[in-house]
C-alpha cells in the first residue's frame, strides 16, 4: 500500500478483487459495499464524516457528495502514496471545497474528539497493528449520535476452515476477528443499534454512539 504501483490499480483492480475472494462469489459487490456505509452512516447535507484508511478516496468521495458543500469529508491514510492518487482523483471531480486529506496513523487520529457525525473504516482494521486502539480513537472523534461503518475480517465457523485462516493470516499478518468480537467492541465503546453482516470471512458492522 506504500508503493507507487498499489495506488493505480486499486480501485479498478485490486480492492474488487480481493473484496469478491473474501466475501465470497454471491457476497455484496462494490457498488453494494457503498450502499452498506452510507445505509449505515446515514449521513445528510452539512455532516462531517471521516475516513479513515480511506486509500486513493474512492469512498471519501462519495461521502463529501452526500454531505454537500456545506459539509465535510476527510480521508486519512498512512500511505504518501495512496493519499496523492486520492487528491488527484478528487480535484478531478471538483470536490475541493468539501473533502480534504490527512496523512496519519489510525491508531493515533490527530483529530479533535467528538466533531464527526460519522466515521468509516472499510477494509483496513484487521491490518492495523492494535484494532483496539484504532476503535477507541475513532470513538473518541464521534460526536454524541455520531455512526460508524466497519468492514473487516470475520473467522469462519467450522475446524477445516479456521485451521486454513489462521495458516494464511499467519503468513499476510492480516488478523481474522472472531464473529463478536467487533460488535461486542463497540456495544463496550457506547455503541447502540449495533447491526452486522456477515459475507464470506468479511462482516459489516455499525452502530450509534450514545454519551
Amino acid at each position: 500500500m506504500l508503493s507507487g504501483f498499489v495506488p493505480r490499480i486499486y480501485e479498478r483492480w485490486w480492492r474488487p478483487t480481493l473484496g469478491r475472494a473474501m466475501k465470497g462469489v454471491l457476497g455484496p459487490g462494490m457498488a453494494d459495499e457503498h450502499r452498506i456505509a452510507n445505509r449505515l452512516l446515514d449521513l445528510s447535507e452539512g455532516d462531517a464524516v471521516l475516513d479513515v484508511a480511506c486509500g486513493p478516496g474512492n469512498f471519501t468521495r462519495d461521502f463529501a457528495r452526500r454531505v454537500g458543500s456545506a459539509g465535510l469529508a476527510v480521508g486519512i491514510d498512512v500511505s504518501e502514496t495512496m493519499l496523492s492518487k486520492a487528491v488527484s482523483e478528487s480535484s478531478a471531480t471538483g470536490l475541493g471545497q468539501q473533502i480534504a486529506y490527512v496523512r496519519g496513523d489510525a491508531q493515533e487520529l490527530p483529530l479533535t474528539d467528538g466533531v464527526f457525525d460519522g466515521v468509516c473504516c472499510f477494509a483496513a482494521l484487521h491490518l492495523f497493528a492494535d484494532p483496539a486502539r484504532a476503535l477507541d480513537r475513532m470513538t473518541e472523534v464521534l460526536a454524541p449520535g455520531g455512526r460508524i461503518a466497519i468492514l473487516t475480517s470475520a473467522r469462519g465457523r467450522s475446524a477445516p476452515l479456521r485451521a486454513w485462516e489462521t495458516l494464511a493470516t499467519a503468513r499476510s499478518g492480516a488478523r481474522l476477528f472472531e464473529r463478536d468480537e467487533v460488535r461486542r467492541g463497540l456495544e463496550r465503546r457506547g455503541f447502540t443499534d449495533v447491526r452486522q453482516r456477515l459475507a464470506g470471512v468479511t462482516q459489516f458492522v455499525g452502530g450509534v454512539l450514545v454519551r
